[in-house]
């Protein structure tokens, strides 16, 4: 490829990162949300809006037989990545009063005053939960996996605003992001001083370091078992919660789902992932991680360690 064809490769990557983390959902974000949303239902017919991830993504879930409808689903994909774009512009701009407004609650966090971890998926759009635990006197942590920078090779674009995402996580939460390898430390203080940690636990497993056979999907899986094996032997309670789209409203529908104190790790990833199946089978097209399913339904861990 000659140095000229590597360059407007580049910056055709670049406007088109702009556009789809920036400009759209940054213009819908800065009108009133009602407008704002019919605006991103509309763009979410666009089918050259995330083409390459979508088109992965629709070929594993139907792999998957979780798909009817093939634009029904492509659309509704597109819609749940423009909302959780434009969450990171809402949630700079918006006060609590948001919150209030737009966001439905079933349940309790069940934790409040006490150490604990809160476990999520990468499952519609759930960065107004972080708002909402800090408004129910919650004082959470993300836990993140530090990046090496190698997804974000010739992607300025994209590396400065996960950059965003990560301060805007922490602006939500009123507590620093714990990265891992590396915050430990900071893990044991944040839970000594009675504060919570949230983390999103579906990742593949090339990403952990200790995972463990769950059932997902009909499939044997390898998923991670470190924080479950910290609640249980550190005796924190556990909430599972997940924040759903209301494709027709825009509202959003925030579940919360206590599990209390577990005496087993493995059952208690059980539970948890239990939940995880529940919402994606519930609404396939919600999660974010299909365009990358072959690294989840590998037959083998690809880096993981199977637990001893």
């Amino acid at each position: 490829m000659s140095q000229f064809s590597s360059f407007r490769r580049r910056w055709a990557r670049e406007a088109q990162d702009l556009l789809e983390l920036v400009l759209l959902p940054g213009a819908a974000a800065l009108l009133p949300w009602p407008l704002g949303y019919r605006v991103l239902r509309r763009l979410a017919r666009w089918p050259a809006l995330f083409r390459e991830s979508c088109e992965q993504a629709l070929r594993a879930a139907q792999a998957h037989g979780l798909v009817g409808d093939a634009d029904a689903w492509l659309h509704e994909h597109r819609l749940v990545m423009l909302v959780d774009h434009a969450d990171l512009y809402l949630s700079r701009t918006r006060s609590d009063r948001w919150l209030r407004r737009y966001l439905d609650v079933h349940g309790e966090w069940a934790v409040q005053g006490q150490a604990a971890v809160l476990v999520t998926f990468h499952w519609a759009c759930g960065m107004w939960a972080h708002r909402h635990a800090r408004a129910s006197g919650l004082h959470p942590h993300m836990l993140l996996a530090r990046q090496d920078g190698g997804g974000y090779v010739a992607r300025w674009v994209l590396r400065r605003y996960a950059r965003a995402r990560v301060r805007t996580v922490a602006l939500a939460d009123g507590k620093q992001v714990l990265f891992v390898p590396g915050s430990m430390q900071g893990l044991r203080d944040a839970l000594q001083q009675k504060e919570q940690i949230i983390v999103v636990i579906d990742v593949p497993p090339d990403q952990v370091n200790l995972t463990a056979p769950q059932q997902v999907l009909g499939r044997t899986v390898h998923m991670p078992i470190a924080l479950p094996r910290l609640a249980v032997e550190q005796r924190l309670p556990v909430t599972v919660f997940t924040l759903g789209l209301d494709l027709a409203t825009g509202r959003r529908d925030l579940r919360l789902y206590p599990l209390g104190v577990q005496d087993d790790a493995q059952a208690l990833s059980e539970k948890i992932f239990a939940h995880f199946e529940r919402v994606v089978r519930e609404r396939p097209a919600c999660w974010h991680f299909w365009s990358v399913a072959d690294r989840f339904f590998a037959d083998l861990p690809a880096g993981g360690q199977r637990q001893p």
